[in-house]
């Protein structure tokens, strides 16, 4: 037969027909045993668990230009422990604070520390030596002392400022970020997803967009899968952002969690709260622009405008009053 000719293997057409219903009902088989087969639930989900912690751990959860700054330093660390700074009262606050910046990893404190012993007996001995020794300025003595005091003082709250600015910028671009954030939680708990699925769900949208808040809701999606008791995952998110956006949005999910209320008509409200509130802010902004433009204004605008309409005027009135006085 001719299709006999084009079968591999000089296979007959009835062996072939043999073969094909053979694996018709292999795949078969193996179709109705994945589907009545229970699946593991629990253990894919502490695996999964099992390998967000140890990359929680080992620091992949924050960013990856800081993951690279804070890595293990020796030196800083001998000097931190030597002086017992570690013990101290201050800190668990501290750490908290660099929380707040997205610096969790313990490096992350023992370089604060460092530099703020470290920080202004430096500046401060570098500055003295340019005031008297080289003193480009020809300063007196009082003089001198104030700038090498100035710059202890300096070296003393710089890693603060520079800590308070990190933290202000963080939250500025969480604050931002959230009402799509919830946008987001809303459509996925209307889809049925649990509270855990949610923050997992959001945090690998908003991976690229809004790194720092997919950061947020990626450590609490863990943190409710393996603390025993959820409201304190929910009160960490609070507490390391310590926004007053993301404060009402734990509450409300808190509120769900205890009363059983539905989730999403939760967020779909919070939803438009923040929407109207990012709103109102465009708003205030766009009002404040006439009395911030005042200023440049009447220093950049009138005086041009001033020269070009008055100018032609006094010009032909300087003339003619030369050519009368002739």
């Amino acid at each position: 037969m001719i299709i006999e000719a084009y079968l591999p293997f000089g296979l007959k057409l009835e062996d072939f027909i043999i073969l094909m219903a053979g694996c018709s009902v292999l795949l078969g088989c193996a179709g109705l045993w994945f589907g009545l087969v229970e699946r593991g639930p629990n253990t894919r989900r502490l695996k999964e668990l099992a390998v967000r912690g140890d990359a929680l751990r080992q620091g992949m959860m924050a960013p990856t230009k800081r993951r690279e700054q804070l890595q293990p330093l020796p030196f800083m660390r001998r000097v931190v422990v030597r002086l017992n700074l570690l013990r101290n009262s201050q800190a668990e606050k501290i750490a908290q604070k660099l929380a707040q910046g997205g610096w969790r990893s313990k490096d992350a404190v023992v370089r604060f520390l460092f530099f703020k012993f470290v920080l202004p007996p430096s500046l401060g001995g570098v500055v003295s030596v340019w005031a008297y020794g080289i003193n480009p300025y020809d300063l007196d003595l009082i003089s001198q002392m104030i700038v090498g005091i100035g710059a202890v003082v300096a070296g003393y709250f710089a890693p603060d400022i520079y800590i308070r600015n990190i933290i202000s910028k963080r939250r500025e671009a969480i604050r931002k970020s959230l009402p799509d954030g919830l946008d987001l939680m809303v459509i996925c708990a209307e889809a049925g997803l649990s509270l855990d699925a949610t923050l997992k769900r959001v945090s690998e949208e908003l991976d690229e967009a809004a790194p720092e808040l997919a950061d947020e809701t990626a450590i609490t999606a863990l943190e409710l899968g393996f603390l025993p008791d959820r409201r304190k995952a929910l009160e960490n998110m609070s507490l390391r952002t310590d926004l007053p956006g993301l404060r009402g949005l734990v509450t409300t999910m808190m509120q769900a969690e205890r009363y059983g209320t539905p989730l999403a008509n939760s967020l779909r409200v919070l939803a438009a709260e923040f929407r109207m509130e990012r709103m109102m802010k465009a708003e205030e902004k766009a009002a404040r622009l006439p009395a911030l433009l005042t200023v440049p204004m009447i220093l950049f605008i009138l005086p041009p405008l001033f020269v070009v309409l008055i100018g032609p005027a006094i010009i032909d009135t300087i003339d003619a009053l030369g050519n009368l006085s002739l």
